[in-house]
């Protein structure tokens, strides 16, 4: 399969820089569970149940055997350091993971080879992907990126031309509402403290239907939200009906 020549090719429309310059000043935290990605880590046990149960469901997969994602080439949009990469690698997936930081990049480099993970890790942006990755991907994670894109419309439908015709999707964000603010910015990020304050901005954040539209515009099925809460008392996440914050959804490509 055929690469593009470089990944600072021009088109970029996805990449906010200021967005990377962000999570570039935090890229050798990624895997310090106590640091300034601790909010990942905690969340990380939710989502990998999510991905796993709905890819295993939607490709009709054995849920009780050590690799099933094995054949499966997966794609992991804004990667980051590879904290959803890394156990997608080691559920059997073939794993090509891409950030528009390369100080991420580096760093989940480093780790994956550090851990003995052959993951295919590139600095980019999604669409740089085309056309030689087009209609490739069995399954795409697109978690926690798009609140950080410059154009989340544009960008999901370049997501959707690199997925192969039955394959899926699995987005997460945070939904622009007022308890979204409070929650998600005022408490998380200047009360409590658990990002640096700046790292989401309100009018940046997306609603489920601004999602939805862009997606069925080219024919994708979209299901969802799905609702994720966090419990102060136990200190985890939890699949909830509440997608008034956080929240996933599912897009399946038609064969």
């Amino acid at each position: 399969m055929s690469r593009p020549s470089s990944a600072t090719s021009s088109r970029t429309i996805s990449i906010d820089p200021d967005e990377v310059a962000k999570f570039t000043a935090m890229a050798a935290e990624w895997w310090d569970p106590h640091g300034k990605f601790r909010p990942l880590h905690q969340f990380n046990p939710v989502r990998l149940r999510f991905i796993r149960d709905t890819i295993t469901d939607h490709f009709g997969l054995s849920a009780n055997v050590r690799k099933p994602f094995e054949n499966l080439r997966i794609l992991d949009i804004g990667c980051g350091g590879g904290l959803l990469s890394e156990p997608m690698c080691r559920l059997g997936a073939n794993m090509v993971s891409v950030d528009a930081s390369g100080a991420n990049i580096n760093t989940a480099k480093i780790h994956a080879q550090e851990q003995g993970l052959g993951i295919d890790y590139r600095h980019g942006a999604a669409e740089n992907l085309l056309p030689g990755d087009a209609n490739s991907f069995d399954a795409i994670l697109n978690m926690e990126v798009i609140e950080h894109t410059a154009n989340p419309a544009q960008f999901l439908q370049s997501c959707t031309a690199l997925l192969r015709p039955g394959g899926v999707m699995i987005i997460a964000t945070i939904n622009r509402t007022p308890k979204a603010r409070l929650l998600a910015i005022s408490m998380a990020e200047r009360v409590l403290r658990w990002l640096p304050a700046g790292t989401h901005d309100y009018e940046k954040l997306v609603k489920p239907q601004e999602i939805r539209t862009p997606l069925e515009e080219v024919g994708i099925q979209v299901t969802g939200p799905f609702g994720v809460s966090y419990n102060p008392l136990g200190g985890n996440w939890r699949l909830s009906r509440d997608s008034a914050v956080n929240y996933m959804m599912v897009a399946k490509k038609e064969v």
